[in-house]
């Protein structure tokens, strides 16, 4: 294990013990947006990921969903998600996580996905597979989409927009097993990689949603395109993650989607 992953691993297991003692004593909600949410919580996570970092790094680069961003001339940028899933934080939901990825000139080298409520560490380094628990983790075996469970979320702005992920849904809908949609981007990735979901879609994510996850997958054995099959872009948001057997069918019904979109002029 790299010095990288194991203050990773520490810092995401830090602040797991931070918060679900907050969600024991108490915290505070406040609203970034209409359904978009943030809690002192989120905050303190993200100071503690931070200082764990900087005290072994101090001069590598820091990006955190909470706003803290140090941008130093530095080749290696940790990207940190301190609370995925907040709105299931605030109402006491038990699916949320911590997500720290580290990215060697753009390129994911380490990362952890923690969900503290089932004590579940998800690790990855570039070229030396993904485990849980110390446990190495594969993708599923599933051959067909129709016998698939997938993942999705939907993004902040599902109110206002028209490319809500709501078209694609149903037709992932009466294409797939089944669908769920846990409310938290880097499990359903960590949860792709050790096969308990067969595939993910979604866009509109940002770097910290996906940094560690899409690392996870990879090193499990799965596949991590954008939506029409080419290489992903940590920037860009757009995300398809799968056990490679189902892909080229997932790539199909958005290619489908995207087809009616132009249709009718969207």
């Amino acid at each position: 294990m790299s010095e990288f992953l194991d203050i990773a691993m520490r810092a995401a297991r830090a602040a797991g013990s931070l918060l679900l003692e907050k969600q024991r004593v108490g915290f505070s909600v406040e609203k970034k947006g209409d359904v978009d949410l943030v809690t002192n919580a989120d905050r303190e996570s993200e100071a503690l990921i931070r200082k764990i970092i900087f005290e072994k790094f101090p001069d590598h680069s820091f990006q955190a969903e909470e706003g803290t961003v140090s941008t130093q001339k530095s080749p290696y940028l940790w990207i940190v998600d301190p609370l995925d899933g907040t709105t299931n934080f605030a109402h006491s939901f038990p699916v949320w996580c911590v997500s720290i990825g580290l990215l060697q000139n753009g390129i994911s080298i380490a990362g952890c996905v923690y969900n503290p409520n089932l004590d579940e560490l998800f690790t990855a380094e570039w070229g030396e597979g993904a485990f849980l628990n110390g446990k190495k983790i594969a993708v599923s075996k599933a051959t067909k989409l129709s016998e698939a469970l997938l993942a999705t979320g939907f993004p902040y702005d599902i109110r206002d927009s028209n490319k809500n992920n709501l078209t694609e849904f149903s037709a992932f809908a009466i294409s797939a097993q089944a669908i769920r949609r846990a409310g938290s981007a880097a499990l359903d990735l960590a949860y792709v990689a050790c096969g308990r979901f067969d595939g993910y879609w979604e866009f509109k994510l940002r770097p910290w949603d996906i940094a560690a996850g899409v690392l996870l997958v990879a090193e499990a054995g799965g596949k991590i395109t954008d939506w029409s099959g080419e290489k992903y872009d940590i920037d860009t948001g757009e995300v398809l993650s799968s056990n490679v057997l189902i892909h080229d069918e997932m790539l199909d019904v958005l290619k489908k989607v995207r087809g009616r979109y132009l249709t009718v002029g969207e």
